[in-house]
């Protein structure tokens, strides 16, 4: 019965592909199978020293390993997911995508060694605004799928928005933006997966990362985002 009730609501109200925009047959989500072969996967999660990782090194915030999905391009149709999701109200597309992510990942044991994943934060008159944090959605989602604790060990002091500000403009502007509680000096020893939707400069998630370092800094971390710039 739930299968013909299925049936005949996509009848009436087909999902359509986020990419194309065809309709979706059966078995597919968000993207139909000709749009999600031509994704531009980055395949960074097997190997640990990726062009990411490397992009992210940092003194202040020392990262083991970095991920993302996909390579974003703010041009590109597959950019559309991120933004719909993050100003389209539709964290559903960020869970969605999350839990296919997750999925290969554990497959190829990314997560093996992690023990906590711990979303970028959101300051509060903008997740009032919103509605939701897109990097916690995502963040729940991983966890769930892998098995492992979220915990908001961070806090976003105040904040202005990085769009449309070159790389020096962030890194200023994220600097004394982001804190970790202090709870967050009891993960000593932890190996900490820090998530966001997207990487852009890498300015947010370095900032969230060398607080987490200097709460405790024999913490370990890694990096891990739907979509990421190619620089």
């Amino acid at each position: 019965m739930k299968e013909w009730l299925d049936d005949l609501k996509r009848i009436l109200f087909p999902h359509t592909c986020e990419i194309c925009g065809r309709t979706l047959v059966k078995g597919e989500q968000l993207m139909c199978l000709h749009c999600r072969g031509r994704m531009p996967y980055t395949g960074y999660h097997a190997d640990t020293e990726n062009p990411l990782t490397l992009r992210l090194a940092s003194r202040e915030a020392p990262i083991e390993t970095a991920a993302a999905m996909f390579h974003y391009d703010k041009d590109s149709a597959y950019a559309s997911l991120i933004q719909r999701a993050k100003y389209g109200g539709r964290p559903e597309i960020d869970r969605l995508l999350a839990e296919e992510y997750a999925a290969t990942l554990m497959a190829a044991r990314f997560f093996d060694g992690i023990n906590l994943v711990v979303p970028v934060p959101m300051a509060l008159k903008k997740l009032l605004r919103r509605g939701y944090n897109q990097a916690l959605e995502i963040a729940d989602t991983i966890g769930a799928a892998a098995g492992i604790e979220v915990g908001e060990y961070l806090t976003a002091k105040s904040h202005t928005t990085q769009t449309r500000k070159h790389a020096e403009e962030r890194e200023r502007n994220v600097r004394e933006v982001y804190a970790a509680i202090p709870e967050a000096a009891e993960l000593g020893g932890c190996h900490i997966l820090v998530v966001d939707d997207v990487i852009t400069t890498g300015a947010t998630i370095l900032a969230c990362c060398a607080a987490l370092h200097r709460a405790a800094p024999t913490a370990k971390l890694s990096v891990l985002a739907l979509a990421a710039t190619h620089r």
